[in-house]
């Protein structure tokens, strides 16, 4: 306690004011927690985003789309800091100038994967970093599922974004349904390993997400602001893209397409839609992630 005192690390009791009321109420929470930055503001309503590490070009957009989105509405968005969905919602949600919270599975002076550690410095000035676990334990895989009842715990909604069948995401949401936690999940082709998770517990009571706007609709959260884009703003946009690239934009879709269905499905002539692929590429509105085959970007 000494040593911590002497850093920026501090230490939150659980009958002390600065512990998160939503983990008092909840049995079978740590003692103490350490924390850089902030705890999550009792009175705004968080979300939990949590998903595959290995995720689809589908899933990051997701992710991305729901952190960005539900951070521009006043949620805080909480995860783990993990590679993929956890830490391309959290990148999000801060882009988007809001807060955002890393629970971690190990101390919260390691940053773990090191390769985030651009986000574990933006999260301690724009939210915080907590953990349960003494500075400077390592990330081993058995602290993990414990982390992620805390993740569940300090969340008002869980979204899981992909998940494979045996996933720590379905960890996440099996806590927070045993929390009376609200469960939403994205849904995807029957077809794909990371879809199988979200799928099964859709099919078990979770709600599939259809929409941001949908899921702030379904939580009732009166939070929504005038996020449609204003006449002039409509106009811009239509300005950006020629006509073949409109018509081709709308063909790409978030799953990856090959120029044969891009073809098929947007009936134009073969040169006119590798003119239009190109700049819209250049545009920055798609992306070729493998050769001759695009999504959205």
């Amino acid at each position: 306690m000494e040593e911590i005192q002497q850093t920026r690390i501090r230490c939150a009791r659980k009958d002390s004011s600065v512990y998160p009321a939503r983990l008092k109420e909840l049995p079978g929470m740590p003692k103490q927690l350490y924390y850089i930055g902030s705890f999550p503001d009792d009175a705004k309503p968080t979300a939990a985003i949590v998903g595959a590490r290995l995720c689809s070009p589908y899933g990051r957009i997701q992710a991305f789309n729901y952190g960005k989105f539900l951070s521009e509405h006043g949620v805080q968005v909480i995860s783990g800091m993990a590679r993929g969905v956890d830490s391309i919602s959290q990148r999000a949600a801060i882009e988007a100038g809001g807060e955002s919270y890393g629970v971690l599975g190990c101390g919260v002076d390691v940053c773990y994967p090191k390769e985030n550690k651009g986000l574990y410095i933006d999260l301690q000035k724009h939210g915080g970093i907590l953990s349960e676990l003494p500075p400077g334990t390592a990330p081993l895989r058995e602290y993990f599922p414990a982390r992620n009842r805390m993740i569940s715990g300090l969340a008002d909604m869980i979204l899981v974004m992909e998940a494979k069948e045996k996933s720590g995401s379905l960890i996440t949401a099996a806590f927070a349904l045993d929390q009376g936690k609200t469960i939403y999940a994205l849904p995807g082709p029957v077809t794909s390993e990371l879809s199988k998770g979200c799928n099964r517990i859709i099919s078990d009571g979770a709600v599939p997400l259809l929409s941001p706007k949908y899921l702030l609709e379904q939580e009732d959260l009166k939070l929504l602001k005038n996020h449609t884009n204003s006449p002039s703003d409509q106009v811009k946009n239509e300005k950006v893209l020629e006509s073949p690239e409109k018509l081709l934009y709308a063909t790409v879709g978030l799953f990856p397409k090959s120029l044969d269905t891009l073809q098929a499905e947007s009936g134009m002539k073969r040169t006119d839609m590798v003119h239009a692929l190109v700049s819209l590429e250049m545009k920055g509105y798609i992306r070729e992630i493998s050769r001759n085959h695009f999504v959205k970007a």
